[in-house]
């Protein structure tokens, strides 16, 4: 039973099901670990000395709630040569999760209906009930493709806010220009507002990003440094948008995370300088090593090009995929079943965020599971 004391909105989670692969992994003697989100390339060099010389120069109390300023122009000159949209402004947020956390109270009224696609990352419903909305959702199965037809047809006198996710997670489809742009103007047309997560915009391989804040200029995007740099555990992140809702979130951020980790600013400021494209062109391999070995092995696999997750549908008699991936857990192989992304239970997502080693020992473990391979 819950705690008498407990508000309500704290009904509408539990734990993470993929805190609770991590906490598993963290038990196990040699996982073959392919649940996990981040970047399992090191943090580079030039951008720890930095974080170490900000916090050893005494750069660690409050910064401005908005981001230390020679960041939030360097961010503010990036948006600018990008979209030339002169009413767009940027905020420094303490991860990106900060950034839709402030995003979802500035923007979300209880009984506001907000449209997401499923599968989706397994934050979006939380958020949108502790604002008081309701997650509209859209399927997008088989191939994981933004169909505006659906999304029009969804569309009520309630509805507040679209959610996009591209390069997307769990399953690493991106969203194609033609997509992104007819998506931007359904928006428009019914003055919605659009929320575009692009945390893993530095991760397309086949394809460059489209952002629907190139033909919506009230569109709010959110993206950071976590999976670009490695730097997940230092929250991060930043969200531009029209200026009167950044200085909104602003203001929001005053009153709950007060600003972005100070010293790990100056730490950014440095990361924005960094090459990182071998570590992108690496990922890239990966996602071909992951992908022909799974289809290889009989397993049902929609194009993916962004991120570094896919998420292969389970073969026809071997269960749910709850049923699954507790099979591959019993075999050293941590995935997480697809319900934790989803209203389905047929696929699972794996991560490529590992080394080739670690991968073929994972698809070994699936050709094994397969019953078609």
């Amino acid at each position: 039973m819950p705690h008498p004391w407990l508000a309500k909105r704290t009904s509408l989670f539990d734990s993470s099901g993929i805190r609770k692969v991590f906490d598993l992994a963290a038990k196990m003697s040699d996982p073959i670990n392919l649940s996990i989100g981040q970047p399992d390339f090191p943090v580079p060099d030039p951008i720890k000395e930095a974080a170490i010389e900000a916090i050893r120069t005494d750069n660690n109390g409050y910064s401005l709630t908005q981001g230390i300023p020679p960041l939030r122009e360097a961010l503010q000159a990036r948006i600018d040569a990008e979209y030339g949209q002169e009413d767009r402004r940027v905020l420094v947020t303490s991860g990106t999760s900060g950034a839709l956390v402030l995003a979802m109270l500035s923007l979300v009224d209880p009984g506001d209906e907000v449209i997401c696609f499923d599968p989706y990352f397994v934050m979006y419903p939380a958020l949108v009930g502790m604002a008081g909305g309701k997650c509209v959702l859209i399927d997008t199965y088989p191939d994981f493709r933004i169909d505006v037809e659906k999304v029009a047809a969804a569309i009520t006198p309630r509805t507040k806010l679209i959610l996009l996710n591209s390069p997307a997670n769990p399953t690493g489809v991106v969203a194609t220009a033609d997509e992104v742009r007819s998506l931007a103007g359904l928006a428009a047309e019914h003055n919605i507002a659009l929320l575009s997560d692009e945390i893993y915009r530095d991760f397309c391989y086949d394809t460059q990003l489209a952002s629907p804040a190139t033909w919506n200029d009230q569109t709010l995007v959110v993206d950071g440094f976590s999976k670009s740099y490695g730097v997940t555990g230092w929250r991060l992140g930043w969200v531009h948008g029209p200026a009167a809702i950044i200085d909104k979130l602003t203001m929001l951020q005053q009153y709950t995370f007060v600003c972005a980790p100070h010293p790990l600013q100056h730490a950014g400021l440095v990361a924005l300088e960094t090459d990182i494209s071998q570590h992108v062109a690496d990922y890239a391999t990966r996602r071909d090593l992951m992908v022909n070995g799974l289809r290889d092995a009989g397993y049902e696999v929609a194009s993916t090009s962004g991120a570094f997750y896919v998420f292969p549908k389970v073969p026809e008699g071997a269960g749910t995929a709850t049923e699954f991936v507790t099979r591959a857990i019993e075999n050293q192989l941590l995935i997480i079943p697809g319900s934790i992304f989803s209203q389905r239970d047929t696929h699972f997502r794996i991560s490529y965020a590992a080394s080739p080693v670690t991968i073929e020992r994972g698809l070994e473990v699936l050709r094994h599971l397969s019953p078609v391979s």
